[in-house]
Order: C-alpha cells, then structure tokens, then sequence
C-alpha cells in the first residue's frame, strides 16, 4: 500500500481544534487500511507570524509542494491587525494557492435532510440541496497588477485592484465545471457581469466556446452574478454546478454556505492542474469557516466541515470514493440521530462540543463498517 502524505496546517483560532479530530479520523482510515497515511504538521496564519515572522515559512511551503494533500484549518484574528500587510495571516493561504497553482475550489452546498429547519430559508426551499460551486481561485481582483494605494497631488488616496483573466484561465477552470457536471446532474450554469465589466465579456466567450466545442451534451446557462446571488436565496434547487470568477465565487460561495443552515458545514478543495504523468493534482483541503477567534479554546467549534474537507480529499486526491462515502454517511446519520454543535441546533436536539461530535462521526464509521 502506498503512503500518502498529508501536510497538516491547523492554522489559528478554531483551526487546531477542528483538526484535531480530523486527526483522529484519518488514523481511523489508516487502521482500517483504506490508504497508509503519513501526517506531517506545520504552521500557517498569524501562528507562523508568531514563530518565523512570515506567514507561511518556507520550510513549510516545501513540505506542501511534496504532499499528496494539505489540510488547511483557518487563519487570522485581531492578535495580528496590526502586522505588515504582505504578512498577514491571509498572506500564508494566498501564498499556497498561487505556489501549488490552485486554480480550482470547489466548494459543495448541501442541505443534510436533519437541517433542513436549520437554515434561514424555508425547509421547502432547501430541502434536498446539492450545489457544487466551483470558483477561479489564482487570477481575477484578488492577484491582478496593479494592487495599490498611491497619494495624489492633492493629498487625498486613490486605491487600485485590478480584475484580470486570461483565455487560459477561463478555459481551464471551465473545464474542470463541466466535467463535474457530467457526474451530476449535467448542468452548468456561469455567473459573471458581462453587462458592466470587460472581464466579463471575456468569460461568457470562453465559456461559451469551450461548451460548444467540447461539452456540447452539458445543459450550459449564463447568469449575471448579482441576479445569481438573489436567485441563491430564492430559489437554490435550481443550479447544479455553478462557475465563476475569485470574487464572485468568494461572494456566492458564503451565501450557499447560509444555505445548509452554518458556515460550520460547508468544505472546500482547491486543486491544481492534472500532473500528465501521474494523473495527481496538487490539492489543498479546507473548512469554508474562518477561525472563529471569539470561541477559539472553548470547545465548542463544529468540526464538521473540515471532517468533510477530508471526505473531499478521499474522494479527489486519493481516489477511496467508498471510503468518501462511508464517512459522509457517518456524518448523516450523526446528525440525523440528533446531535448538534451549538451553531446548528434547535429544538430536541443534543447539543455536543468538538470533541464530542468528532468522536460520534468516529462511533458511527466503526457502527457502519462492523
């Protein structure tokens, strides 16, 4: 069996709590022997600023180009407002995608039926939600030249971001959206702002080319990202994979995440290009969430989704899709049976800490697999 390693970041906040019991779920996965996994640890966020004075060292940058899959918890909070702006915690992870080329994040929406009352929205409107959001992660306002803030002659400011793409970058995650689609329900639709911005234009061609092209058997629609953003909360069901650019899908993204009722469920994966050779990805993991500093060390914070965060990199990097399943399941039944960290629960349920939630889903993969 070959060993897979996995490069552990827990980060700051919340972030090391969570992943200590994705920690004792992955030794679960290594005994039952779905995969021999290597775990190496290292520090990313205002913990690496602490320690090295960077937010992510280069040391640990290493360890994540040889990983198999890194697993990122969160980063940030008010302990470092006040560091340089390139070192910032958010610094470390913006270093991560752009060096490991992770243009691909996927970030899954889906309702798990226990929930359903959970969510802001009527359970009718949620019920039975499974969107797939896959967002361009290493181009647009985020990264594009010139990002600054220049003193003009009068002495007032003027602050640039640049929203920049490329052909190349529109095709290829395009690509990624439509082959996702084919495992779905075969809908693609792409949200930009073609009416007002020139990078939209762009898009919607590219798109619209790859699709006639090569996914012409894909069902394709194209919507502007603000009447996307109303129709999420008007009417979810209706998307099935959803592409868009950094900053919308940064947007779209939270407001499925409300969707499944907390931003303690959603995961995400960023993946890199396919390696022609060994088929592999680079691949990092991670909750949608941040890292909650106002509950951080208390035991309360809900490790679900960065236990499905690592469901994901079953399913995408280590290709144990039963696996993947199992532990989805594991975490179905969980919450159906009643349990509930604080930021999910309502009435009749029991509400349960980190540690005692990561030990449920672990009771249930056992109950499961005897």
């Amino acid at each position: 069996m070959a060993t897979q390693k996995l490069l552990v970041l827990p980060g700051d906040g919340i972030g090391p709590e969570v992943m200590g019991e994705v920690e004792k779920i992955v030794g679960w996965f290594t005994r039952r022997g779905v995969a021999a996994f290597e775990i190496e640890r290292g520090l990313v966020g205002g913990s690496a600023y602490d320690a090295h004075g960077e937010s992510i060292s280069n040391a640990d940058m290493a360890l994540a180009q040889a990983a198999d899959a890194v697993l990122f918890g969160a980063v940030g909070g008010p302990k470092w407002a006040d560091v340089p702006y390139s070192k910032r915690p958010e610094a470390g992870l913006l270093r991560l995608r752009r060096d490991l080329g992770l243009f691909a994040n996927l970030r899954p929406a889906i309702c798990f039926p226990a929930l359903a009352a959970a969510s802001s929205l009527k359970p009718e409107v949620v019920e039975g939600l499974d969107i797939l959001i896959v967002r361009e992660l290493t181009g647009g306002v985020y990264f594009g030249e010139p990002k600054e803030i220049v003193t003009l002659e009068d002495g007032s400011q003027r602050a640039v971001d640049t929203q920049l793409y490329t052909t190349g970058e529109i095709e290829r995650i395009t690509r990624v959206a439509f082959e996702l689609a084919k495992t779905r329900r075969n809908k693609v639709s792409s949200a930009e702002k073609h009416n007002v911005m020139k990078s939209g234009v762009l898009w919607k061609q590219v798109v619209t080319r790859v699709h006639k092209a090569e996914f012409a058997d894909v069902e394709l629609e194209h919507v502007l990202a603000d009447n996307c953003a109303m129709q999420l909360v008007r009417r979810p069901k209706q998307y099935d994979v959803l592409v868009t650019d950094n900053l919308f899908g940064d947007i779209l993204s939270d407001i499925a995440a409300m969707l499944t009722g907390s931003l303690g469920m959603l995961p995400s994966a960023s993946l890199g290009a396919e390696d022609p050779a060994t088929g592999k990805r680079k691949a990092l993991y991670e909750p949608v969430h941040g890292s909650a500093p106002d509950i951080a060390g208390k035991g309360i914070a809900n490790p679900i989704a960065t236990v499905s965060s690592f469901s994901m990199a079953l399913r995408y990097s280590f290709k144990a899709i039963a696996a993947a399943d199992l532990l989805d399941k594991a975490i179905t039944n969980v919450l159906a049976a009643g349990l509930r960290t604080a930021d999910i629960q309502s009435d009749n349920t029991h509400v349960v800490g980190t540690a005692a939630m990561g030990d449920a889903i672990l009771a249930e993969l056992e109950r499961l697999s005897a």
